[in-house]
């Protein structure tokens, strides 16, 4: 029934997209594996310019990618160093994830949407993370890092996940995500402001 709806097709791919590009704000590679081993499987469908994404090679490196972050962001000051680089590969990874989505848009308006929608989702969300980690250092000496960075990894399965096998709940939620992310994550920076203030003034 819902297959008669105009331009159905195009709003589903907007849902799993969104949803996809969130999971990518949390953690860059583990969305990546998701995709690629569902569209390995046949899973989920993949659109003819991005077939590269159900390959084995694809799979494989996506897959230790995929470990080796989980792991570093467990590292004391190398979690620090890849928050310096984990918005702008986020904003890469949610642009592609989203475009792989869409099949039937010509590739200007595919690729605009994909950075704007995509690309901007998980740079939000990312930033936002990279603020509340910061502050965690700065209030409990880094001890409160590996919550932070334990709560990304479970968002990016779970968004993941409901991207593909719920698109509209993932969608709804990657909104939810933005909002609460904008709001904590200026509530972290002014904190962590608030603390290095008084140092510059000595």
């Amino acid at each position: 029934m819902l297959d008669h709806i105009p331009y159905f097709s195009y709003i589903l791919s907007a849902f799993i997209g969104i949803g996809l590009a969130a999971a990518t704000g949390f953690r860059v590679f583990l969305p990546m594996f998701f995709v690629s081993l569902a569209s390995y499987f046949h899973w989920i469908p993949m659109s003819e310019n991005f077939e590269w994404l159900s390959g084995l090679p694809a799979l494989i490196t996506t897959g230790i990618a995929t470990i080796a972050e989980i792991l570093a962001y467990y590292i004391p000051f190398i979690d620090h160093l890849l928050d310096t680089i984990s918005v702008p590969m986020a904003a890469v990874a949610g642009s592609v994830l989203f475009a792989s989505q869409f099949a039937g848009l010509e590739t200007f308006p595919q690729w605009a949407l994909a950075l704007i929608a995509g690309g901007g989702t998980a740079a939000t969300i990312s930033s936002g993370f990279a603020g509340i980690r910061a502050a965690s250092t700065a209030t409990t000496g880094g001890l409160g890092n590996p919550i932070v960075g334990t709560t990304e990894t479970a968002g990016a399965g779970v968004m993941s996940i409901l991207a593909m096998a719920m698109p509209v709940v993932a969608a709804i939620l990657a909104v939810l995500l933005i909002i609460l992310v904008i709001v904590f994550g200026r509530k972290a920076w002014k904190k962590l402001r608030g603390r290095k203030e008084p140092h510059d003034t000595l």
